[in-house]
């Protein structure tokens, strides 16, 4: 089995909820953090560092030519990204109020723009 099938279906899972229009239960956001971190320790801080700082020269094409893993913080870009592709409650907590509220933008309106009309 592919070995980012599991990570995948543990990350994608819970966005596909919360699109489905049900907002998430304050109570459970806490738990939610908590399982996010500890998915993210066990499948990608290996190369994103523990906590979220990601390679040396990530912004930089390595001996092979690939990019390096990015951080998580407000210095790399993962905050862009939306909810539909990124389920990120444990990565959120490592970004400034500003990142939280531009990646919450974004997720709304990709959100808006596959609503049926």
């Amino acid at each position: 089995m592919n070995k980012w099938f599991v990570p995948l279906v543990l990350l994608v899972a819970p966005a596909l909820l919360m699109a489905g229009g049900a907002p998430p239960n304050s109570d459970s956001l806490p738990t939610e953090v908590a399982k996010g971190r500890q998915i993210y320790e066990q499948y990608c801080a290996a190369c994103h560092g523990w906590q979220g700082e990601g390679a040396a020269n990530w912004n930089k094409p390595d001996e092979k030519g690939e990019m390096p893993p990015p951080p998580h913080d407000e210095t790399g870009h993962t905050w862009r990204h939306s909810d539909a592709m990124l389920v990120i409650e444990y990565l959120r907590t490592l970004w400034t109020d500003d990142q939280r509220r531009y990646q919450q933008n974004e997720s709304q309106d990709i959100n808006q723009a596959e609503s049926p009309s």
